[in-house]
């Protein structure tokens, strides 16, 4: 019913950058939220950045001058530019995406995930 797609992971040197995207498609009507959460090894998946419909963002504090998250409302899409990367963000980063679809049913949806891994 609904694809979320995520790209632009890789490895990198600390202090490079990089910049994720998510794109979401399908039985969509309208996105209400778009976040990017992480997960490293046996930790919690944490919440790194969201979107709001309304454009309110809020980050994690460990990335807070460092990430910045927006979006691209008519091409259901979320960026998040990681700057000064340090070893400490490497994780498996994931896009999450709550939506109403077609029939205004709220719905929430994750993409597949993207590995960021920063050498030091």
């Amino acid at each position: 019913q609904v694809q979320v797609v995520e790209s632009g992971g890789g490895l990198v040197q600390a202090g490079e950058s990089l910049r994720l995207s998510c794109a979401a498609s399908g039985n969509i009507f309208s996105i209400n939220a778009m976040g990017w959460y992480r997960q490293a090894p046996g930790k919690q998946r944490e919440l790194v950045a969201a979107i709001t419909s309304g454009d309110s963002t809020n980050y994690v504090d460990s990335v807070k001058g460092r990430f910045t998250i927006s979006r691209d409302n008519a091409k259901n899409t979320v960026f998040l530019q990681m700057n000064s990367l340090k070893p400490e963000d490497t994780a498996v980063y994931y896009c999450n995406v709550k939506l109403l679809d077609r029939g205004l049913r709220r719905r929430d949806y994750w993409g597949q995930g993207t590995q960021v891994t920063v050498s030091s």
